[in-house]
């Protein structure tokens, strides 16, 4: 790292590995950073210009990617990153990447994470990490979206499930205090998402169950973590509230799925 290197932060894998110089962004490659190259090529050729573009490898496996100007909301998460005009434009930026994805030909020769992936497959490559942290905002808009790492095959609706999860928050209300704004009406705003990404009556059935698959999902790759003894996973369990906070969460999830099936569909 040199004078001129500025280091970012955010997220949980990376910490302390990520820069900036100038306008690049230097930070650690992921194994198929190949084939997530061509992709974020690609997605540009389909006219979605709101993720960075990569620019190269160096000797020392780090990649190289366009830095997207803005703002980027860390926790304790701020007000203006809650308001529904904010979580209207995440639908819409997810929707816009959704339809220029669908157009890009997965490559089935790579390996695409499992990490958060659609246990279900797909067509297309979803983002899988659509937390705030990794959405660029601009005069209150979302208006990029960074850190495809963990970009893998899968079905649009799982991409809206996990973005759900972090941006309604879909966490029951003590777990949601610790890190959001209080007073987020979470039925509402999974009807705001939902109707900003436009999504139809079918998927918006079926979504508060794929939630909660996406939820467990979740509690697996962070179980993974812990049991390889990953000591940034081993400290946000324990300061976060264990297993006892997951089981809460799955449980609350559960208890108001007709609610926010009447919320999606009424």
């Amino acid at each position: 790292m040199t004078a001129e290197d500025e280091a970012l932060v955010g997220g949980m894998v990376n910490v302390g590995a990520v820069f900036r110089r100038g306008e690049l962004v230097e930070r650690p490659a992921p194994r198929n950073a190949r084939a997530l190259h061509a992709y974020l090529l690609a997605l540009k050729q389909h006219r979605f210009d709101a993720a960075p573009a990569p620019v190269g490898l160096t000797p020392g496996g780090r990649e190289q990617l366009t830095f997207m100007s803005g703002d980027v909301a860390l926790p304790p998460f701020p007000d203006w990153a809650m308001t529904s005009s904010a979580l209207e434009s995440v639908g819409i930026l997810l929707r816009r990447l959704h339809e220029s994805s669908a157009a890009v030909a997965v490559d089935a020769r790579a390996e695409w994470p499992r990490d958060l992936a659609d246990p279900e497959g797909g067509t297309m490559l979803c983002h899988n990490d659509v937390c705030p942290e990794n959405v660029v905002f601009r005069d209150g808009r979302a208006a990029a979206l960074i850190d495809f790492d963990l970009a893998a095959p899968g079905r649009s609706l799982w991409d809206i499930a996990m973005t759900a999860r972090y941006w309604v928050p879909m966490l029951d209300p003590e777990s949601a205090a610790a890190v959001y704004p209080p007073g987020l009406d979470a039925a509402a705003r999974l009807r705001i998402l939902a109707d900003s990404y436009g999504l139809s009556a079918g998927d918006r059935a079926e979504l508060p169950g794929v939630i909660e698959q996406a939820t467990g999902v979740c509690r697996a790759f962070v179980a993974r973590r812990v049991g390889g003894g990953d000591p940034i996973y081993l400290q946000a369990l324990a300061e976060r509230g264990g297993w006892e906070r997951w089981d809460r969460m799955q449980t609350w999830l559960v208890d108001h799925r007709q609610t926010f099936t009447a919320a999606l569909l009424n």
